[in-house]
């Protein structure tokens, strides 16, 4: 018995070749291939080649070529059988069993595919066939021609037809009925077709097979816009992204994909010339379909109505799909002015000027920046506190832990801007290239200082600030001792102080710190009054808001020391794989991510 089509395709999407080959080969980059000595012949140049673009390797000294099935079968002289059990179990897949069930899932699956096969080639004939010729002018008013109808296979179900009776020529009840085309009428006790009156769209699976529809009606009709198949055993909506099947030949010219809403929207971009684009079909971008999409194309632009509902379902997309971005792949955000979709928009401006709208893309970090941005008030403190801490909670939610750390130094960084501080200084200090002639005489202490803060890291900064808060606000620390103590400083003077301090405060009532500590601190002591830039802010607040901002700073530095930590495993893991390094990377990563 053969293995489905649909299994061994799994596979193939959830490993790449060159993660396979590399196993045995040494492989290096070069351009959008990989080259390393040939496993089937001795060799001193390289001539072995493998591109996870094309799904293959080729070695050009033995003329072996093939898939991953085909290199695991030749290098370990396996059966083809054996070759996608290791590979499956690679892939974290469950082991294919052949048995009674899956012989009839299979059989199953075969004539869901026949009835769909059946009934898109009807209708779709019909609509070239039928008398009434409004469904062919309405799809001719919306600029598509016979060879783009015919390359989709775009049809049009009639509000009465029979061709639910044709189908039980060939098929039981039961069968018809697990497609989803039809549903059973309450009172009638009739089954309706369910997209009566509607262009249907096939939507097809990786392979080129009909699995469900997407519909649109064509008249006035209370009726919603577009409807979709229900799903079934064999369609799930969160799996699925409309003209996928035929976009992926475009991944060797480009890798580029563009994500657009509508059915429409994407007949209308490829009848222009615009191939590599596809449709989540209605549905909420899923993290399975960006992972999906970043196996052929690397780079995935979503593309959406610039109306209030499309910034919405933009936002909702850019949330959820935040944990997964990382420096291979991305997906950046262009939204349509108002009023247009990309339907709209190719056919008022035409291709080029579409192409270079595209172009003025934002990536996901500065999209998400913009919007969060665009709803705080930047003179309320609390309004850029919470601004922080939802812009900062994303950040701690990507996988990528290296990703993870630059995009939270950049979100920071670009949070120092919006501060009342930073606007302060520059309202009342203005510095302007028309007053250079002017002798403005700095102070030396002055310009001493800044340039001493600006060589501090943003550690050190971080450090200053807590030992500030507690030597002067001990009050605020009591309950964070705990916290404080696992926190360690980036020097042994800083270090000893803070025990010293934490043990004064589990030790002693009263609220005086500064006067308690060893005389051999004072240098130390005299930094930290020195570098903290807050007192004056920080006195004005309450004992509940020095607290908030006590814990966002321990949370901050113990990220900081956390990300450390994972850096020098990650350096030393290249040096030598050893296992309780990895072990202890491993736990790190995942406690930073649930962080």
């Amino acid at each position: 018995m053969k293995y489905p089509k649909e299994y061994l395709e799994e596979i193939k999407l959830r490993l790449k070749v060159s993660k396979v080959v590399g196993k045995t080969v040494n492989l290096k980059k070069r351009g959008k291939e990989f080259i390393g000595l040939s496993p089937f012949k001795n060799e001193k140049s390289p001539s072995f080649t493998v591109s996870d673009e094309k799904e293959f390797y080729h070695c050009f000294s033995s003329g072996e070529h093939g898939n991953i099935f085909d290199f695991i079968m030749k290098t370990k002289s396996i059966r083809f059988g054996e070759a996608v059990k290791i590979l499956a179990a690679e892939a974290g897949m469950p082991q294919f069993k052949f048995s009674n069930f899956d012989e009839k899932k299979e059989k199953k699956f075969q004539v869901y595919k026949n009835i769909y096969k059946d009934y898109v080639n009807f209708f779709h004939n019909d609509l070239f066939n039928s008398n009434d010729q409004t469904p062919m002018g309405y799809l001719k008013k919306r600029g598509l021609e016979k060879k783009i109808i015919q390359e989709f296979q775009l049809g049009f179900v009639p509000w009465k037809n029979n061709f639910y009776e044709t189908l039980l020529n060939n098929y039981s009840e039961e069968e018809i009925s697990s497609t989803g085309l039809y549903y059973k009428n309450d009172k009638t006790g009739k089954f309706v077709d369910r997209f009566n009156s509607r262009i249907i769209f096939p939507i097809k699976n990786l392979s080129g097979d009909v699995i469900a529809f997407g519909g649109r009606i064509i008249r006035d009709s209370k009726l919603a816009k577009y409807i979709n198949s229900p799903e079934t055993e064999f369609y799930k909506k969160g799996r699925m992204l409309f003209n996928l099947d035929k976009a992926k030949s475009m991944r060797s010219m480009t890798d580029q994909i563009i994500i657009v809403e509508g059915y429409m929207d994407v007949v209308s971009l490829y009848s222009s010339g615009i191939k590599n684009v596809i449709s989540n079909s209605g549905t909420a971008l899923t993290e399975s379909q960006i992972e999906l999409i970043w196996k052929f194309f690397s780079n995935a632009i979503l593309c959406l109505d610039g109306d209030e509902s499309g910034q919405k379902a933009a936002t909702r997309i850019a949330e959820r799909v935040f944990p997964l971005i990382n420096d291979n792949n991305k997906i950046y955000f262009s939204m349509l002015p108002d009023g247009l979709d990309p339907d709209d928009y190719i056919k008022k401006y035409g291709q080029e000027k579409f192409k270079n709208f595209l172009k003025e893309k934002k990536i996901i970090q500065s999209y998400v920046w913009d919007i969060y941005s665009n709803h705080i008030n930047r003179k309320d403190p609390y309004s850029i506190s919470k601004f922080e801490k939802s812009i900062k909670s994303l950040c701690y939610s990507i996988k990528d832990s290296t990703i993870k750390k630059y995009i939270l130094e950049d979100f920071l960084d670009r949070i120092k801007n919006l501060t009342p501080i930073q606007n302060f200084k520059s309202n009342v200090y203005p510095y302007k290239k028309s007053n250079k002639n002017k002798n403005y005489k700095i102070l030396s202490e002055t310009k001493n200082l800044y340039n001493q803060k600006n060589q501090l890291t943003k550690e050190q900064i971080k450090e200053f600030s807590i030992l500030f808060m507690l030597i002067n606000y001990p009050s605020a620390a009591q309950t964070k001792i705990e916290e404080i103590s696992e926190i360690k400083m980036s020097s042994n003077e800083k270090e000893d102080l803070k025990i010293q301090i934490l043990n004064l405060l589990s030790t002693k009532k009263d609220q005086e710190i500064k006067s308690k500590l060893d005389a051999k601190f004072s240098n130390v002591i005299i930094d930290i009054e020195k570098y903290f830039s807050f007192k004056n802010v920080i006195n004005k607040k309450n004992e509940d808001e020095k607290k908030e901002f006590l814990e966002e700073l321990i949370q901050d530095l113990y990220d900081m020391n956390q990300l450390k930590k994972i850096e020098f495993l990650e350096r030393k893991l290249t040096k030598n794989m050893d296992e309780n390094s990895y072990s202890e990377l491993v736990k790190l990563k995942s406690q930073l991510n649930r962080d």
